[in-house]
């Protein structure tokens, strides 16, 4: 992989700082700029919907989940619009604080609050991505909690009925506009990072999750993703010949396990083996791709210096993944591959994954979406695209943010714009190269561009300067093989 050229050491004692800037904290960014023509849907591009980590919380309201596990998924929203009991919030705090939980997940408020947000702001869309968690963290701890005696059918069961509820809401928030999701690490039966593949849980999600597909990609994409949570769909027009590959990369997750607490690498080799397929075959029909999956490639920075690694000395950087499997296989792909989206670490980012030296492939441009959750710390968001139907590139993104965490009386507008605010025509592999070239020479974080990625990264968050932490998060950015990224932090 190319390197950043970074020169100077990164210490341990800097995980304090990273720690300081990366942090959810108080208070707002004032909204920027009004909605540009560039991303409403024209003849000239469509306008896609991107969102996720929604992380829905049924447990908010304790007084009413036995109901709700009791009803039909049709039933819920009239149970959850109810006013809440007295004690909701006493004994939500008491839940929270059983299962040790940080902050709070998207409550029923937020989530509509939400949802008409997007009716207006993302009407005309053609297409919804939302690449996985739909689920609140700590599902099974909370759930073990109010229902102590539950066996694990039930349990299931519920899991099963909150994912359908997110998928219905979403939908019927946007009706007749296609819906493709990817799980997340949260999204299982039996556990945070926890899935078997072949299960029952896949088999009954496969049918909520490909709800709508047209018949021939339906009954292919029910097969895959009752196997291991992965499908193939041919995306609607105006796009022409582009396909979404969405993966279930939990089973390529550094911390995956089976439902009985093993380890099992056969899943994520089969998976890889699957995509590797779907892209030569996607090559010999001269379609384009887009690439969809929750758990992003390459290097997580945060926990890399929350753990104090001594990188030039010897350490390793903690990986989101449990090999460079994906990333490798994505970059031998550049030449068919339009856009590949990650989330899961709720921030507003970019990557770009390069081929190895000598390869001609044009690289990979990543966007990683930020979430609805406002666990955190940052305010809820969802991004539009405008994508160019002939090219299925993304001409231009606007993310749009709500003015607090709650939904309650929340106004939603838009936080910023990426070709007003980085000066790139477009968001490709050669545009994200060079805004990473800009972000590499600016070592201290001092020009407008860096200060700007900074502002946006923690959605609602005021700046914090990233200082001598910043040459080693932009190194994580385009470097994602372990040895790369060491290389670019310290100058070798």
């Amino acid at each position: 992989m190319r390197e950043v050229r970074m020169a100077g050491a990164v210490r341990s004692v800097a995980a304090a700082f990273f720690l300081t800037a990366f942090a959810a904290s108080a208070g707002l960014v004032a909204r920027s700029q009004r909605a540009t023509e560039a991303t409403r849907p024209n003849r000239q591009s469509m306008q896609a919907l991107f969102l996720s980590d929604i992380h829905f919380e049924p447990f908010w309201d304790p007084a009413k989940v036995e109901r709700l596990a009791a009803a039909p998924v049709a039933d819920w929203k009239a149970i959850l619009a109810e006013p809440d009991a007295a004690d909701q919030p006493a004994r939500f705090a008491q839940l929270q604080q059983a299962c040790h939980m940080r902050g709070e997940d998207t409550s029923y408020a937020l989530l509509a609050s939400s949802l008409a947000a997007m009716r207006v702001e993302a009407a005309g869309s053609k297409l919804v991505i939302v690449s996985g968690d739909l689920i609140s963290h700590d599902f099974s701890c909370k759930y073990a909690t109010l229902f102590p005696r539950s066996a694990p059918p039930d349990y299931r069961a519920f899991a099963e009925k909150t994912l359908d509820f997110v998928l219905a809401s979403l939908r019927d928030a946007l009706p007749n506009t296609p819906v493709y999701t990817a799980l997340g690490n949260n999204d299982s039966s039996c556990g945070d990072y926890q899935l078997d593949p072949d299960s029952s849980f896949l088999s009954a999600e496969a049918r909520a999750f490909t709800k709508g597909f047209a018949a021939a990609d339906r009954a292919q994409a029910l097969r895959t993703f009752a196997a291991g949570g992965y499908y193939s769909v041919s995306l609607p027009a105006p796009l022409k010949r582009t396909r979404l590959l969405v993966l279930d990369d939990v089973f390529m997750s550094r911390r995956y396990q089976t439902c009985s607490g093993k380890e099992d690498p056969a899943p994520a080799v089969a998976q890889i083996a699957w995509l590797e397929q779907q892209l030569r075959l996607a090559r010999s029909k001269n379609q384009k791709v887009w690439v969809m999956a929750h758990i992003p490639p390459g290097v997580d920075p945060y926990s890399t210096a929350t753990k104090g690694e001594n990188i030039c000395g010897g350490g390793k950087p903690t990986m989101f993944l449990s090999s460079e499997a994906l990333p490798e296989t994505l970059a031998r792909f550049g030449d068919v591959i339009r856009l590949a989206i990650f989330a899961h670490t709720h921030m507003d980012e970019v990557r770009l994954l390069q081929p190895s030296a000598g390869d001609a492939m044009p690289g990979v441009a990543v966007k990683m979406i930020p979430s609805i959750s406002p666990i955190n710390g940052n305010n809820p968001s969802f991004t539009l695209a405008a994508i160019d139907p002939t090219t299925s590139a993304i001409r231009d993104y606007r993310v749009i943010a709500a003015s607090s965490k709650s939904g309650d009386d929340a106004k939603w507008s838009q936080e910023y714009d990426f070709e007003q605010t980085y000066h790139e025509p477009g968001f490709s592999a050669a545009t994200v190269h060079n805004l990473l070239d800009r972000f590499s020479a600016d070592r201290n974080a001092e020009t407008g561009f860096s200060q700007s990625y900074i502002r946006n990264y923690d959605v609602g968050q005021p700046v914090r300067k990233l200082g001598p932490l910043w040459p080693l998060y932009v190194c994580a950015l385009e470097n994602d093989a372990a040895a790369a990224f060491q290389s670019c932090v310290c100058g070798k």
